[in-house]
């Protein structure tokens, strides 16, 4: 939902910038690397610690890249590639686990009630892109559900750095909405499946 209203605008954004890295022989996948290293170092190193804001406002930063090698492979002479897709799709998972990851290991220092909550939503977050993916090889589409991918994670961050400020409650109800929302996605998408395939 939320990528269906900000990527158009974003991508016209960064199309310029996009088109200058082409220029100088950078790569759409050299892009989609970096911008996985940084997010998933990132999240290991500022998250266990506890530095919630810092580690957020680099995630997020880094996190761009997501857009920026899309809108590259797009307009670059050879176009988006089988292996670039298969890529990107491969490292966005590795990342998103990457932030839950980091925070389980900064809520397991003090035993936080929320760690489960926290583990539930990795799951979820897990399961969905996986329903879509073993959809799609038996040829049906399944990219709907009320929290994809950019919502997902907005909500995780924005509820991580909200409590690196301090704010009470951020991160409680940041997770237990990604919990709720998670599960709702992966009974759409299982029920999309299950209407694709009744005789």
């Amino acid at each position: 939902m939320i990528s269906s209203f900000l990527k158009p605008s974003i991508t016209r954004v960064i199309t310029p910038a996009a088109q200058g890295a082409l220029k100088v022989g950078i790569t759409p996948d050299a892009v989609t690397v970096v911008g996985a290293v940084g997010v998933i170092s990132s999240a290991l190193y500022f998250y266990p610690s506890g530095r919630y804001f810092l580690g957020t406002i680099i995630i997020s930063v880094f996190a761009l890249s997501d857009l920026f090698d899309g809108t590259m492979a797009r307009i670059s002479n050879k176009g988006a590639s089988a292996w670039g897709s298969f890529l990107d799709s491969t490292i966005d998972r590795i990342s998103d686990a990457s932030i839950f990851i980091g925070l389980t290991l900064g809520l397991a220092k003090s035993d936080d009630r929320l760690l489960p909550v926290v583990l539930l939503a990795l799951i979820t977050g897990t399961l969905i892109p996986y329903i879509r993916a073993k959809a799609e090889s038996l040829s049906i589409s399944c990219s709907g559900g009320i929290a994809e991918r950019t919502e997902r994670v907005v909500i995780a961050l924005t509820a991580i750095g909200l409590e690196g400020l301090g704010v009470p409650f951020a991160l409680p109800i940041g997770m237990w909405v990604l919990c709720v929302l998670g599960c709702i996605t992966v009974i759409q998408r299982i029920a999309i499946v299950r209407n694709a395939t009744k005789p």
